[in-house]
């Protein structure tokens, strides 16, 4: 009985490790990002594509309020998986450090600056009693002194740098797929390509425009686009990755 409530313990308090040097709510928190829907990254030579599964739950609820992809700052982008709601409390800081920096410096923040900064606020909350950590993780993309960088933040704190990356559920599918077909080489488009494809995978081989939510950030012009439900219906069909119902509705 007496262990048990030693394991209650550790289990309930952020601030404490258990005796195998564990934070049990830290495991927790990643918990809460798998029960997320899917994230994607892919770093290219051209520059970054973030892609997301938002499926919607209800076909009562309008699609464009399902928000997995934001813009950061002009030059960076970050989409999530986990808590909707942590997610935008961390993306809401992320664009007041990108404006400090603005406003101090004269400059646009670097994105591996800007990760740490999200990243030093997320640890904050594995150490303070009273709180507890982020059910969320971010894929943070950007175009940083003319070079694409990718990164990845974890409720615990810790910062990641990637190639390409998903979070979210089905993670080790995804990153299995994106480790066995993605390429040094690609273009943009071969990103998004790549990216549309992982997402497939978990799905059926098929997707529908208005359940993907897909925006690059491209080295050349160093800006933030995200695509409309034209052009991500465009580039489904020509990766014939279209649902079927969908092109028997359009027809």
């Amino acid at each position: 009985m007496q262990g048990q409530q030693q394991q209650q313990a550790y289990d309930r308090g952020i601030t404490i490790f258990s005796p195998d040097g564990r934070l049990y709510q830290v495991e927790y928190a990643r918990e809460a990002v798998k029960r997320g829907t899917a994230s994607i990254g892919v770093r290219t030579s051209d520059g970054v594509v973030l892609a997301v599964d938002k499926r919607v739950p209800s076909p009562l609820l309008e699609d464009s309020s399902v928000e997995k992809i934001h813009k950061a700052d002009s030059h960076v982008g970050i989409a999530s998986a986990g808590h909707v709601a942590d997610a935008r409390q961390l993306i809401d800081f992320a664009r007041r450090q990108a404006q400090v920096n603005q406003l101090r410096y004269g400059e646009p923040v670097g994105v591996e600056t800007l990760t740490k900064e999200v990243t030093d606020h997320i640890q904050q909350y594995t150490q303070v009693g009273g709180a507890r950590p982020f059910g969320v993780a971010l894929i943070v993309g950007g175009v940083e002194n003319g070079e694409a960088r990718l990164f990845e933040t974890d409720p615990s704190g810790t910062p990641y740098e990637w190639k390409a990356l998903a979070v979210g559920s089905d993670r080790g599918e995804l990153q299995e797929y994106l480790e066995e077909n993605y390429d040094d080489e690609a273009d943009l488009d071969g990103g998004i390509s790549l990216a549309l494809d992982a997402l497939a995978s978990v799905n059926d081989g098929s997707l529908l425009p208005n359940e993907v939510g897909l925006a690059t950030i491209d080295v050349e012009t160093e800006r933030f686009e995200q695509f409309d439900y034209d052009r991500i219906e465009s580039h489904l069909d020509e990766n014939d990755l279209l649902d079927d119902g969908e092109a028997e509705t359009d027809e």
